[in-house]
């Protein structure tokens, strides 16, 4: 039977290469894909919770999953946030998606209120924004783009100077000014998200019920961030779970067609062997394990 085995490999080399090649193809591709997708949501998740607050606020019709919008919004919201009570701090914030070069998203933040929500930023080389101009980005960025304070970077059409580099987890990958960053999208006076730090973690459901029933605000999505972390999974995000079981059933797909492509084509081409073996008394199932066998040192 070994001998047979190995008799098929020697015969036909390169199509056994070949079935070797698509099944690792498939079982890459199924790894590669999901592994990657899952790792953006659980980095996205973590930069979330990085920054520090405990409820977010965002407009009506506001993606409550993505946390990307435009800056719809008066920044006059915030005061009405910061006169409630429990309320330390809160961090009016754009978030600006962006996919001219790379696909990213850029935060336009008030650094005071921002620092003041999360904790001072911490910076690996460089320090705070100093003129309009000046950009934030993080150690991750920096040294992927071999950038330092001073080096200049294009954002939305415009060049500005890097001033600082801070460790990475808080939010996104680049921080603007948020005057700077208004002027830019037109939007000013403007914010798409506010991020509200209590003066207890366990006062975050009391705020976010306190928040909703100031006038004019009942339409807000507002969440703690507890709550939103735990929406945050393959299960709540809209079409992540497709998408991986598409990726999945094409890769199982192609994997059937190659693997019984490989098989039919071996018992084809071995008819006289597998005659031989039945005359001799073999039964079904020691031939059907002569097959499987040969497929397994294909794979392997």
């Amino acid at each position: 039977m070994n001998k047979l085995v190995i008799s098929n490999l020697v015969h036909r080399p390169l199509r056994s290469l070949i079935s070797v090649t698509a099944i690792a193809v498939e079982v890459t591709l199924i790894l590669v894909i999901v592994g990657l997708s899952l790792g953006i949501l659980d980095d996205s998740k973590r930069r979330q919770e990085g920054i520090g607050a405990d409820v977010m606020v965002q407009p009506p019709g506001a993606s409550a999953i993505g946390l990307i919008s435009s800056a719809p919004v008066s920044i006059k919201v915030a005061d009405k946030i910061r006169d409630l009570p429990h309320v330390t701090a809160v961090a009016p914030v754009i978030t600006q998606f962006s996919t001219s070069g790379r696909v990213e998203m850029i935060n336009g933040i008030d650094l005071k209120s921002f620092e003041q929500v999360g904790g001072p930023l911490r910076y690996v080389e460089g320090g705070p924004f100093r003129n309009p101009d000046d950009i934030l980005v993080d150690d991750y960025f920096a040294e992927s783009e071999k950038l330092h304070p001073g080096s200049k970077t294009q954002i939305l059409g415009h060049t500005f100077n890097i001033s600082g580099v801070v460790e990475q987890g808080r939010g996104a990958r680049k921080y603007l000014q948020l005057t700077t960053l208004q002027d830019l999208l037109g939007a000013e006076g403007k914010a798409s998200i506010f991020y509200v730090k209590a003066d207890n973690p366990n006062s975050a459901s009391l705020i976010a019920d306190e928040i909703m029933h100031i006038n004019g605000m009942q339409q807000f999505t507002v969440r703690t961030m507890k709550d939103w972390l735990s929406m945050m999974t393959p299960e709540n995000v809209p079409g992540f779970s497709i998408f991986i079981k598409v990726v999945i059933g094409v890769a199982v797909v192609i994997g059937f067609i190659v693997i019984f492509q490989a098989m039919y084509t071996a018992v084809m081409e071995r008819t006289r062997e597998i005659g031989i073996l039945k005359s001799l008394g073999a039964s079904k199932s020691y031939i059907v394990n002569v097959v499987l066998r040969n497929r397994t040192r294909h794979r392997n």
